[in-house]
């Protein structure tokens, strides 16, 4: 299975502008999900957020204390071109497995899916140690079959539950009403709680 943690295949990948996961907006779910929230002061992070369509939206809605992480510069770099006060500190270059920092919220948006499945204990493992007690990780999560070619990579509803029951209490996992059209049928809605 191919390791996907290689910045030189992202980079390539935004440069020629493959970047089919793009959907050019917030999605439904994460939008519907961000509607709902009534406090604008939590810490938000949205890892691998790639154009961080999520991070403009909540900017948008009054949220100012949101971070996007990506391997490469080039979609942090166009998330400030779309949004020029965006502060350079909540823009971070770099590996996730390696951020320490805590946060009130993780937005998962299509970084689950990216990763090389053999890395998806050390996922759960670091998500809970980036959240503050009783922070909250919700987003989607593709459903369909594992496979070897990727990404995105697979995944179902016993595999995800498998891997966050242990450390997390799962709030919602269950099968998006609200796709886009493209991802309908195939999307897990998620929201986990660090106890």
């Amino acid at each position: 299975m191919k390791q996907i943690l290689d910045k030189e295949y992202w980079k390539k990948r935004y440069v020629a502008n493959e970047i089919g996961w793009d959907a050019g907006a917030v999605t439904t779910p994460i939008k519907e999900y961000v509607d709902q929230l009534e406090n604008k002061d939590l810490k938000i992070l949205i890892p691998g957020a790639g154009n961080a369509h999520e991070a403009e939206y909540l900017w948008k809605q009054g949220f100012k204390n949101v971070y996007v992480l990506d391997f490469v510069q080039e979609p942090l770099s166009n998330l400030k071109t779309r949004i020029v006060d965006f502060p350079e500190k909540q823009l971070i270059l770099g590996d996730f497995f390696e951020l320490n920092d805590s946060f009130d919220l993780i937005l998962e948006q299509t970084f689950f899916c990216a990763l090389n499945p053999d890395l998806r204990t050390e996922y759960v493992q670091q998500m809970y140690r980036l959240l503050k007690k009783n922070g909250k990780l919700a987003g989607v999560l593709f459903d369909f079959p594992l496979t070897e070619q990727g990404p995105p990579f697979g995944g179902d509803f016993e595999s995800y539950f498998s891997l966050f029951n242990p450390i997390f209490a799962i709030k919602k996992l269950e099968l998006c009403y609200n796709s886009i059209k493209p991802r309908a049928q195939k999307e897990l809605f998620v929201l986990l709680e660090k106890l």
